[in-house]
């Protein structure tokens, strides 16, 4: 098995053409064809299983190739294997997991879909380091559908990651670019399959034997694919759901942030912070207004919020276009590798100690901090249920990162039931804060004399519902921890 340490960018086809006719890369050292074939059984058990298998033709050579893909596969480092193989029919055996871990063999396989890609190849030297950047455009095919490919990959050969970053920016110097997330392979099952309207969350997946810093890594990166996903759906067609799944992606990696603060102490790390917190709230803006057009009816009000919410996904487009938010995905994934918070003598402790203790620890602070907020939710006022409302949105997602550290059948059944009262809470306190934040939305929307205005404020009787959020913070306090044994 071999681990690439590399970086995957997306652009456009003029971005690719003026790329192509630049100097900035030099001659390329090769242009080749490539014919892949992708392979899975009929009920698609190694997408499943969270690989991709394909056998590529280049010339007179056949390679199969399996990678870790989905939840499996990071960013910035992915594993894979691969061998020569005589033809286009796969070998299954137990050099590869799909053998080994889903108990797949050759005669469980038909193809499912294909790509066409013709790839230029150059070595760049920067920095000390020797880097391949491949260029591949080309399509995807499965059937009579087609996806257009167009993407860069800077593979790290031998040196260090912050080089692949130097050569990144020189591109984005010359065109513009985003942070890939989606391998050939991901794509190509989404067109054999219904085209998502939005992506939720992937599952974290944590190994007990990782360090503190390698964990907030994987869960960083998770919370950067989750938005990239969303996002790309969101500059094609200004979806709703995908508009929301990018917030709550945006929302988990600055709770991440807040959950590893104690390691977060450099220049860098806060100002990126201040950073999502920007793109944050242009998303919410216009997010608020969606939630307030699903609560009327056809009439002139609904006019009113459709040419609002027009406005608002405009400044959401404008933003995500921006070379502000395309440099923070930028500097967000080079912080993440090759940031100073990795280096830091006053945060080597925590930073290197092991990711179970930290997680326990972290987890007793958040639901400390939920239980002080939650107190006396009756006698407090909106401000005061809102903080606790935060503060369990922070316990969820906290519970969600580090949840697969905690394995037992005891733990799963804990962390279920935990989880299902967690989610009433949070239904609960949303609708109060809904209730609490409604005429202020109506307000920034300049609809406070209009007629109908009232229709725009969230019914229901506040005085059960804070009874009823106080009943389950209160059955979530008594639940055993699924953290501790």
């Amino acid at each position: 098995m071999a681990t690439e340490t590399e970086l995957k960018l997306e652009l456009s086809a003029d971005a690719a053409e003026t790329l192509l006719t630049s100097s900035l890369l030099g001659d390329p050292v090769s242009v080749d064809s490539l014919t892949s074939i992708y392979f899975d059984t009929p009920d698609q058990q190694v997408r499943r299983g969270g690989y991709s298998l394909r056998v590529r033709q280049v010339g007179e050579a056949h390679v199969q190739t399996v990678k870790a893909t989905g939840s499996n596969n990071a960013i910035f480092a992915r594993s894979e294997w691969e061998v020569p193989v005589a033809g286009n029919t796969p070998v299954i055996d137990y050099t590869t997991p799909l053998r080994a871990e889903l108990d797949i063999e050759g005669s469980d396989l038909v193809r499912q879909f294909s790509t066409f890609v013709k790839r230029h190849r150059w070595d760049v030297e920067e920095d000390g380091s020797k880097i391949e950047v491949a260029l591949d455009t080309g399509l995807i095919a499965a059937g009579d559908r087609q996806m257009q490919i167009r993407e860069l990959e800077l593979e790290l050969k031998d040196g260090k990651p912050s080089a692949l970053f130097i050569v990144a920016r020189k591109i984005e110097a010359l065109v513009p670019i985003r942070i890939g997330v989606s391998a050939k392979a991901e794509r190509g099952y989404r067109l054999v399959g219904e085209q998502a309207s939005m992506y939720k969350a992937d599952p974290v997946h944590l190994d007990r034997g990782l360090r503190v810093s390698a964990s907030f890594q994987v869960i960083a990166e998770a919370c950067l694919r989750h938005f990239r996903l969303n996002e790309s759906i969101l500059l094609d067609n200004a979806n709703p759901l995908a508009l929301h799944q990018a917030r709550v992606a945006l929302r988990r990696l600055r709770s991440a942030f807040s959950l590893y603060k104690a390691m977060l102490v450099d220049p860098e790390s806060e100002r990126l912070k201040e950073e999502l917190r920007w793109l944050a709230g242009v998303l919410g803006a216009a997010r608020n207004i969606d939630v307030m057009v699903t609560r009327v009816g056809n009439g002139e009000i609904k006019s009113r919020l459709l040419e609002a919410r027009d406005s608002a996904y405009e400044e959401v487009l404008n933003a995500l276009y921006g070379s502000r938010a395309k440099a923070l995905m930028l500097d967000l994934n080079e912080w993440l590798h090759c940031g100073a918070y990795l280096t830091l003598a006053e945060t080597a402790e925590v930073r290197d100690g092991p990711i179970v203790d930290f997680a326990i620890e972290a987890l007793d602070r958040q639901r400390k901090k939920l239980k002080k907020r939650g107190r006396s939710l009756v006698e407090a006022d909106n401000e005061h249920r809102h903080e606790a409302r935060k503060a369990a949105k922070k316990l969820r997602y906290a519970s969600e990162f580090l949840t697969s550290l905690f394995s037992s059948k005891q733990a799963e059944r804990r962390y279920a039931k935990f989880i299902k009262t967690m989610e009433q809470l949070q239904d609960e306190l949303g609708l109060l804060n809904d209730m609490a934040t409604a005429p202020t939305v109506i307000h920034n929307l300049e609809l406070d004399s209009h007629p109908d205005a009232e229709s725009l404020l969230v019914a229901g009787n506040s005085e059960k519902l804070v009874n009823a959020a106080q009943s389950s913070l209160d059955e979530l306090m008594e639940r055993k921890r699924f953290w501790r044994g």
